[in-house]
């Protein structure tokens, strides 16, 4: 499984029509093979920081996810007013958060 988490920096302006764009971009990836969870927050309204959050089955799922045209529409249409620090983890031992082992 593959985790990815990190934040986007938007103009706080913009905040509203981003977050619209990307809550219908959401609907789109949560029913892509391989996609776990996708989940985006606004962490600071004035800011404009929102907390990415996604889970994917493999490399070729969020491969796919990628070069998809909805995804590439979106970064397309901001790319030039954003700025992210988003990082992929690899997650090999997946279990219960009170598990001790």
């Amino acid at each position: 499984m593959l985790i990815i988490c990190g934040y986007v920096n938007i103009k706080p302006s913009d905040l509203p029509h981003f977050m619209a764009d990307m809550n219908v971009l959401a609907q789109t990836v949560r029913k892509r093979a391989g996609n776990l969870s996708y989940d985006v927050a606004v962490e600071d309204h004035l800011a404009g920081s929102v907390l990415i959050s996604e889970r994917w089955q493999d490399q070729d799922a969020l491969t796919a996810h990628l070069a998809a045209p909805h995804t590439r529409a979106f970064i397309t249409r901001w790319q030039e007013r954003m700025t992210a620090e988003i990082l992929k983890y690899d997650a090999f031992n997946e279990r219960g958060l009170v598990d001790s082992k």
